[in-house]
């Protein structure tokens, strides 16, 4: 009898079905849920006062859990959806996708709590999971005699290494390669969300320029296409180098311009202002804005290198993510591109959230209400918190599992 209530608590086959037919169905929720409770439990609960952390730095685990928790999480749900879209081959589903989850969402127990003697096994926790994204797009490219999933296995080989190392570096008390770790973290992140952006803008733009399909108006310019992913790759070259700061910040400023042009992409009428087009080019100003902010403060302009870190990730990288998050959630459950209400406010409160983050940056003078950081990380976890109630419904339903316009 005993048994029965544990039993009721699992998902019905029919809700695990729709769960795990995909990556994105069950990665985006679980991800989108970790961004709107760990920051906000770490702020308002523990006021960054973590549990265990006693030689770490909450700012390290704070910026492991957000890089390779959250936007991680966002990360092995895409490319599990992705890759084999783009190469016609199976996805990965079921019970392996549900290994892969508990993998990471293990890790991100560890991470809540800042458990220092549990650093190994949330290490290897982690890299199982990415691993096993490198070597799932490494085999696609090879099987499949594909060369465009390069940069893809670049980027997450960066994103592999920097999660190891950042691990280990907070584990042996090293600040400074800590930092460096973050960095490189946050960069191949940024470079990963540019390739994204290029195989994602070209059919949203066409899609809502054109909503039957029959027409492709929108061309891209092709010097654009990678630019900012290969400036993004030079800068983690530089940085895993160590080089000047004068080289490092000269090339984030090359990143930074290269992200800008990326604006003109929405340069496509009134449509370019719509939700759905909008938050794509401004995730890329955010990303370039922040990014000059680093490399002129690296070159010895008196400019925050945190308040342009912050417009980078936490701006450029988190709404880009929220917005692969709305239009794949849309495309992959058979529902029209158009944002709901619920969805468009989540992406204003992201944005208000992160002006809100770098504002005291800027204006060291500046007082908000709730300390430096209570209102903005309530509003960042406001914004995902609603992006769930919109999508959650749609994901895990099983009448949308056939149902993908994809």
């Amino acid at each position: 009898m005993s048994v029965l209530p544990a039993m009721r608590m699992l998902p019905s086959p029919d809700l695990a079905k729709a769960m795990s037919t995909e990556g994105l169905r069950l990665m985006f929720p679980l991800a989108a849920l970790h961004a709107a409770l760990w920051p906000f439990l770490w702020v308002v609960v523990w006021s960054l006062d973590l549990p265990f952390a006693v030689t770490s730095l909450p700012s390290h685990w704070h910026a492991q859990e957000m890089l390779v928790g959250s936007f991680g999480g966002a990360l092995l749900g895409f490319l599990t959806s992705a890759l084999p879209e783009w190469t016609d081959t199976r996805r990965v589903s079921g019970r392996p996708l549900f290994l892969l989850a508990g993998l990471w969402a293990l890790a991100r127990i560890l991470g809540l709590l800042a458990l220092e003697n549990a650093s190994i096994i949330g290490l290897i926790f982690d890299q199982a999971w990415i691993l096993f994204l490198l070597a799932y797009a490494l085999r696609l490219s090879w099987t499949n005699k594909r060369t465009d999933l390069l940069g893809f296995i670049l980027f997450v080989t960066a994103f592999a290494a920097a999660a190891a190392m950042l691990r280990i570096a907070m584990a042996l008390e090293l600040y400074d390669l800590s930092e460096s770790a973050i960095r490189i973290l946050g960069f191949a992140l940024l470079g990963l969300l540019g390739l994204a952006l290029a195989r994602i803008t070209v059919p949203v733009t066409n899609l809502i320029l054109d909503s039957t399909e029959k027409t492709s108006p929108y061309r891209p310019h092709p010097g654009r296409i990678h630019l900012s992913a290969g400036l993004a790759m030079l800068v983690i070259l530089a940085e895993a180098a160590t080089l000047s700061d004068a080289v490092r910040g000269y090339l984030m400023i090359a990143a930074g311009a290269a992200c800008l042009d990326r604006v003109a992409e929405g340069f496509v009428g009134r449509e370019g202002l719509s939700f759905e087009l909008g938050g794509l080019w401004l995730s890329s100003a955010l990303a370039g804005t922040g990014l000059l902010v680093c490399g002129l403060s690296l070159i010895g302009l008196p400019l925050p290198w945190l308040g342009g870190l912050h417009l980078a990730l936490m701006g450029g990288l988190g709404l880009g993510v929220l917005q692969v998050l709305s239009i794949a959630g849309l495309l992959h459950t058979g529902q029209p591109l158009r944002f709901s209400k619920t969805a468009r406010m989540a992406i204003l409160l992201l944005v208000l959230s992160v002006l809100l983050r770098v504002l005291p940056e800027f204006a060291p003078s500046l007082s908000l209400p709730f300390g430096a950081y209570g209102l903005t990380s309530a509003l960042f976890s406001l914004s995902f918190l609603l992006w769930a109630k919109a999508y959650i419904p749609l994901l895990w339903s099983p009448e949308t599992v056939d149902q993908e316009r994809c």
